[in-house]
């Protein structure tokens, strides 16, 4: 079995995605669906594309002035095919998280093809998509994906609720690997029983059957939360700490040295 994404870098998207349900066709990949509490997303997404012929930065503007977006689809054994579609639609698809870590459907050329997002330009002020990536993937081979991460339980956790500590987020996402079938919406971090100072690592994760963390496959083990002290708990402390320590340097001042600058001519 093959694996999409040993040469290719992890999607690029800095946004995160959901979209209104439709009808599955018989050809497609199957999604299974899920309860509340599993992170398997039952929301299908349809993009409408056409081939792109113009190129360069002066028809690249104009396309964007028209209202569509700029692409390209590879992968998959196919060829690259330059595409462009209705920024309304992409933008619409784009309010939902799970868009970014979600089998696709692409409508192109009367055909259909099975994509994911793999990298989304935006302009660097407003909110427009200047132009967007999309992987093929195969019904047999395994794909890798950064997939967000939900923290679950942290107004329950000890070190919250009992120590008044601050949750901090280390991880907000991480990189899977699977089939395309077995691709999660998101992975659950529950943190409900932490206290000030413990965390939780990649490999406490409950992960779904098919689904493999690249970090983990690498060796690595990061904490992806953790609870610490606030820091204005401290800060009453550094006060007097920094009071004291004042206090002793005046202290040891040498005399006259505070008047030095007057008798100076």
């Amino acid at each position: 079995m093959q694996e999409v994404g040993g040469s290719i870098p992890p999607s690029s998207t800095t946004d995160r995605a959901r979209t209104r349900p439709r009808a599955r066709g018989p050809d497609q990949l199957h999604i299974p669906g899920r309860r509340d509490d599993t992170p398997m997303s039952t929301i299908d997404f349809d993009l409408h594309a056409q081939p792109r012929a113009q190129t360069g930065s002066a028809a690249m503007r104009r396309l964007r002035r028209a209202g569509r977006v700029p692409g390209v689809v590879y992968g998959a054994g196919g060829e690259t095919v330059a595409i462009e579609l209705a920024h309304s639609e992409l933008a619409r698809h784009l309010e939902h998280e799970s868009f970014h870590s979600h089998i696709l459907t692409l409508h192109l050329d009367g055909g259909r093809e099975q994509v994911v997002l793999r990298g989304l330009q935006r302009h660097p002020v407003r909110s427009e998509v200047l132009h967007v990536d999309l992987l093929r993937v195969r019904r047999d081979e395994k794909i890798r994906m950064l997939v967000p991460l939900h923290f679950l339980g942290e107004d329950e956790a000890p070190g919250v609720r009992q120590q008044s500590g601050l949750v901090s987020h280390l991880k907000t996402e991480a990189e899977v690997s699977c089939l395309p079938s077995q691709l999660p919406e998101f992975l659950a971090v529950d943190v409900s029983g932490l206290h000030i100072g413990e965390p939780v690592h990649l490999s406490a994760l409950e992960l779904p059957a098919g689904v493999e963390l690249v970090e983990l496959a690498h060796g690595q083990d990061p904490a992806v939360v953790i609870i610490n002290v606030r820091r204005e708990r401290l800060e009453p402390e550094e006060e007097a700490a920094a009071a004291e320590e004042a206090a002793a340097e005046t202290e040891e001042q040498p005399d006259g040295a505070a008047d030095s600058g007057a008798q100076e001519t």
